[in-house]
């Protein structure tokens, strides 16, 4: 979702909603600053950040949403004259940026996060600081070869490989503003917290949302945060105090501003969870995807990771695995696509033809530095589809892992395909009867249900919900 927010708009009344454009015919922010060079720099940068984190999220209501709280941010900003392009990323990471020129970003993961909507002002108006105290380009000259890492393992098996990190190196990473910039960027929003009427102390209370979202990820020590919020955006319980000091400019906790609790949750109700269709399902062991019409397992005690360029899986012993797939384009044999250059280390002699549940394939061997490679590929009618298994040498699982794969891998049935659904966030009222435990029995998509169903909520161990409260589920 994009649109041009300036900030020479008067002052907005709460009932205030900004006309807004589809997502598909935004206004150009390339247009409103034609002129100033710091557009530039994102303009370059933006094509590059929705391919990494799955191009835009498009929701009527929901883009409706984050367009009323960026004009309320915007009419109080301290520039005037910048223009401000918001982007709902369609990822379920919780990460929200800015580039300098004005572009922000805000993925849906942090949406189902957030509590309300002072809580994503408050995300929102700590980058605009970013984009006030102009952050960016001091970045830039730092980092003048390159402000974020776009490097993609997708073509070539590197020989630098270094076990499962190096396997998963394909992913944006954005340079992290100093600490001295990330307290300014706090006071800033703080301050423009208050003056848009919003709930000022909402900065503390998202601060404390992520170091809850990071102790429930830090349960799963093998789990890749690179592409969320605290990779970039270092919490500590100093920012938390700090931020408190700054609301209390604005009166005492609970007593000023607007949480914007109701329009947030009519807005996100139904925001897709976790994976989206075009990208495939994790479910347990198996990776689905409904729309290539395919399915595999990978072994037991392996955690599988579906991120934009593939889909990766960890497992016991540095064991690695990549899938992906390309457009057949020559329509050459396996053995000779295999063999035309893109796998590093093979073992020519290791080509072999073979079939995978009726579908033409053929596999091999490779070797790079301290590991060995199992390369199979599969052809189904205009892909090629590939996987890519990693074991230090000398390991033993390298058979059985590729096996299990060869083994599992095969065409979705129509009624498969028809029965997949994207999980969502679902508002509901608490109903005579209901409390904690039996709202979080209907979580879906997680064996951490009640974990789970008090994070999203913001609910610490022991807090209670009263009938006629609005909670947020994950369900299909």
């Amino acid at each position: 979702m994009c649109v041009a927010l300036s900030s020479c708009q008067s002052v907005l009344e709460k009932t205030y909603e900004p006309q807004i454009g589809p997502s598909s015919n935004p206004q150009i922010v390339d247009e409103v600053q034609k002129n100033d060079p710091r557009a530039a720099m994102g303009a370059r940068e933006h094509p590059r950040i929705l391919a990494s984190y799955g191009g835009e999220y498009k929701d009527p209501k929901t883009e409706k949403l984050v367009a009323r709280i960026a004009g309320a941010l915007t009419a109080v900003s301290e520039n005037p004259s910048q223009s401000y392009r918001i982007t709902i990323l369609n990822s379920p990471a919780i990460n929200a940026f800015a580039l300098p020129g004005g572009y922000l970003y805000v993925t849906r993961g942090l949406l189902a996060l957030a509590n309300d909507a002072s809580e994503v002002a408050a995300v929102l108006a700590h980058e605009m600081g970013h984009v006030t105290a102009n952050h960016g380009i001091e970045r830039q000259k730092r980092e003048e070869a390159e402000v974020i890492a776009s490097r993609v393992v997708a073509e070539v098996l590197s020989s630098d490989i270094a076990g499962k990190q190096a396997l998963a190196r394909g992913k944006l990473r954005l340079a992290a503003f100093s600490r001295q910039q990330e307290l300014q960027a706090d006071a800033i929003g703080v301050r423009m917290l208050g003056q848009a009427g919003y709930d000022p102390y909402a900065s503390v209370r998202f601060l404390e949302s992520m170091a809850a979202y990071s102790r429930f990820m830090s349960v799963d020590p093998d789990a890749d945060q690179s592409l969320d919020f605290l990779s970039s955006h270092p919490n500590s319980t100093q920012r938390i105090e700090l931020a408190r000091d700054h609301a209390r400019m604005f009166g005492q906790e609970g007593q000023v501003g607007d949480k914007g609790r109701d329009y947030f949750l009519d807005g996100i109700d139904g925001l897709l969870y976790g994976d989206s269709p075009q990208e495939g399902y994790v479910r347990g062991q198996t990776f689905l995807h409904g729309g290539l019409g395919i399915r595999f397992d990978v072994p037991p005690y392996f955690k599988i990771d579906n991120k934009v360029e593939a889909v990766m899986a960890t497992g016991p012993g540095d064991v690695a695995i990549r899938f992906d797939g390309v457009a057949d384009t020559d329509k050459q044999s396996l053995t000779n696509y295999i063999s035309s250059g893109w796998v590093t280390g093979l073992d020519p002699s290791t080509i072999r033809e073979t079939n995978v549940n009726g579908m033409e394939a053929a596999t091999a061997r490779a070797s790079a530095d301290r590991w060995d490679f199992d390369v199979t590929v599969v052809r189904d009618k205009s892909q090629i589809f590939r996987f890519l298994t990693a074991v230090p040498k000398g390991s033993s699982a390298l058979q059985s892992t590729a096996d299990t794969l060869r083994s599992s891998f095969r065409k979705m049935t129509p009624q498969e395909a028809e029965s997949l659904k994207p999980l969502r966030i679902r508002v509901v009222k608490v109903a005579p009867g209901d409390n904690v435990t039996t709202l979080a029995s209907r979580m879906m998509g997680t064996d951490r249900k009640l974990d789970l169903f008090r994070l999203i909520n913001a609910l610490p161990t022991g807090a209670t919900v009263a009938v006629g409260d609005r909670v947020k589920i994950i369900s299909e």
